[in-house]
């Protein structure tokens, strides 16, 4: 069946022109179909909302970093900046291409005011941190580029994607389709089969009272600043188990852990983020400690992606946690 992928293209626009065209060439070139900011050229909240169902529609989203941050939104963070979030939230995998030297770029083409070029910086890290990047410094780069990263991504996690309607509506197909739904059931039932299977002990497994610190980082006006909170894996738990009902992807649960720390430790800035590595750990470790399932599974659009739920024994111990026991 001829399948096409539609790629969202996110970049800031006035100095990366050429580089989105060399871009979207490509894709046109590889049968993809190429999205973005050409369809919304207005800047505003109402645009937002199209921008969001557009990237609802892809497959695939690609983000071009060059020398500025870009326009931001009333909250502060940049729309491209915004785009990328919303694509992680969503499950979308994610192709970056950085410029390898954003020093070098021409004044005209990169921020001045030293609080963009600080968020930027904090930018490009979110962006890098625990994903593969490809690094481009001429615009000619960005073809090859884009075909070798999208290629082995469609390849390592292909995506729904774009047929013609009278490609699929035939009668062998929907047979087909039939026999995989109940090829899937019977695996959904195997899968629910090996995850009520009682985890194998690992010996000499921390308990729920020792502690664990997490160290982070925040940015803001003044520039970057270290912490970090020592807790409990009892508390670690406390503060994560809720979100566990709604089966979110790892990314959420990143993103709630980090901004449950912030809260707690009163940290000011506009991005803020947690070690990877350790939440790496505190992930293994409550899956240790018998407490959630994590899933590579399916997502709404079609993708795979890592999902969190709780275990009985996980979900008893969040009751006793986050209950609150009337005074006698």
């Amino acid at each position: 069946m001829d399948k096409r992928y539609q790629v969202f293209v996110s970049s800031t626009y006035a100095d990366l022109k050429q580089e989105r065209q060399h871009v979207i060439q490509a894709l046109m070139e590889m049968d993809c179909i190429p999205a973005g900011m050409e369809l919304f050229p207005a800047a505003d909240e109402e645009q937002w909302h199209f921008i969001k169902r557009v990237i609802d529609d892809c497959d695939y989203y690609m983000v071009i970093i060059g020398g500025r941050y870009g326009s931001t939104t009333a909250d502060g963070v940049s729309y491209t900046e915004k785009e990328y979030d919303y694509a992680v939230e969503k499950g979308l995998k994610v192709v970056a291409l950085l410029h390898e030297k954003p020093d070098s770029i021409e004044v005209g083409k990169s921020d001045i005011d030293p609080e963009l070029r600080t968020r930027l910086n904090v930018f490009r890290e979110k962006i890098t941190a625990g994903r593969l990047v490809k690094y481009w410094t001429q615009a000619k780069d960005l073809p090859g580029l884009v075909a070798l990263s999208l290629s082995k991504t469609i390849k390592m996690f292909p995506a729904v994607g774009w047929v013609r309607a009278n490609a699929v509506a035939n009668t062998d197909l929907l047979s087909e389709l039939n026999e995989l739904r109940k090829e899937n059931n019977l695996l959904n039932v195997r899968i629910k089969e090996i995850e009520q299977q009682p985890l194998e002990k690992v010996e000499g497994l921390a308990d729920l009272d020792v502690k664990f610190t997490i160290h982070g980082k925040s940015s803001g006006r003044s520039g970057f600043e270290n912490w970090q909170k020592t807790l409990t894996w009892s508390e670690i738990f406390a503060y994560i188990a809720p979100y566990l009902l709604q089966f979110p992807n790892a990314d959420h649960v990143k993103t709630q852990l980090t901004n449950t720390l912030v809260n707690i430790l009163r940290k000011e800035g506009f991005s803020h983020q947690i070690d990877d590595q350790e939440f790496q750990t505190i992930s293994i470790q409550l899956k240790a400690l018998g407490l959630i399932y994590i899933k590579y599974s399916e997502t709404v659009g079609g993708r795979m992606d890592l999902f969190w739920s709780l275990t009985p024994q996980g979900d008893r111990l969040m009751m006793m946690l986050r209950t609150i026991i009337a005074p006698k």
